[in-house]
């Protein structure tokens, strides 16, 4: 899975020179929590977030007047306040290395750059959560089985082999990463609905042969 195939490539973006301000305007008009900055090539040379914007702005304590408020805010600019060490990904980067790379930074978001360093997008940590839902099929709903199977060459095939015998319709399979000494590992399994006898046939095979965790029924989830 391609960052490409999930950023958002409409990316909005301000230069080092505008005021504190505008950019705090900006990500409030549209609902986002971080600007890429960029110079006059559309390279990044920093990002700015709501929470530099809340660190940079005067205390409610302050005794300033609201003249001298939006005068001392007017004179703050993003080059002042932005991070310069930026976190960047490539377009051709995986989905999940942009995850990781969220994951360890505490970042809720990354700018997507060219070859050049121009920012080409943005990818969010609610666009990973977006890949998650739409390779784990859980909008259609489906059948849900766990099971665990030897971290041995080959291992998943009597399993594929008994769900294809009972007539089961394979929406996703996802497993959890292990060391091959383990030994053993976590397969989760999703599959359409079936009838009820049918689907009663499958569980009882299926336990009978494996080493089934569970079993989660998940009902249709209608986008609003």
């Amino acid at each position: 899975m391609l960052v490409a195939n999930w950023m958002t490539k409409d990316v909005i973006t301000l230069t080092p020179d505008r005021s504190m301000m505008k950019a705090s305007k900006l990500m409030k008009d549209k609902i986002v929590s971080c600007l890429p900055i960029v110079d006059e090539e559309g390279k990044i040379v920093g990002i700015v977030s709501d929470r530099d914007i809340k660190d940079a702005s005067p205390s409610k304590a302050t005794t300033l007047d609201m003249h001298e408020l939006y005068y001392l805010l007017s004179e703050i600019k993003i080059q002042d306040i932005m991070t310069k060490k930026v976190v960047t990904i490539r377009s051709d980067e995986t989905v999940e290395k942009a995850a990781v790379l969220m994951l360890e930074g505490h970042f809720g978001s990354l700018p997507v750059v060219d070859e050049n360093n121009v920012v080409v997008g943005i990818i969010t940590d609610t666009d990973v959560f977006k890949v998650l839902v739409e390779i784990s099929g859980i909008y259609e709903g489906g059948t849900q089985v766990c099971l665990q199977i030897s971290t041995e060459a080959g291992s998943l095939s009597p399993v594929l082999d008994m769900l294809k015998e009972h007539g089961a319709r394979i929406m996703s399979i996802m497993t959890r990463n292990v060391s091959l000494t383990e030994g053993m590992k976590d397969v989760y399994i999703r599959i359409r609905d079936m009838e009820k006898p049918e689907l009663n046939r499958l569980k009882a095979a299926m336990e009978d042969a494996f080493q089934v965790q569970f079993w989660a029924v998940d009902p249709v989830h209608r986008v609003i």
